[in-house]
């Protein structure tokens, strides 16, 4: 079985950040909103510059955001989101 990107991504950077690895859980969780992110944008058909002049933000801002995505505020993923034609929506689950 091949492994999918994501897994390998995963497996290297564990092997070279102690801090990932030591806090995978919440790295992975930031991890997964920039990429999410980053496919919504991709799925609109706009680029970094474009989403950074939509939200009066820089494009590095934008570019933080889908590949550090830890911290962020949710009045940030609101701005995004509408920048790109969607609505947030936030889900508790089951841990």
């Amino acid at each position: 079985m091949m492994k999918d990107d994501l897994t390998k991504y995963v497996e290297r950077r564990k092997r070279v950040d102690t801090k990932f690895a030591g806090n995978y859980e919440s790295g992975y969780q930031d991890f997964k909103v920039g990429v999410l992110l980053r496919q919504a944008r991709e799925k609109a058909g706009i680029t970094q510059e474009t989403l950074a002049r939509r939200t009066k933000t820089k494009k590095s801002a934008i570019s933080r955001l889908e590949n550090h995505a830890e911290d962020v505020r949710l009045s940030t993923l609101e701005r995004v989101a509408h920048a790109l034609g969607k609505s947030l929506r936030i889900e508790l689950v089951e841990a």
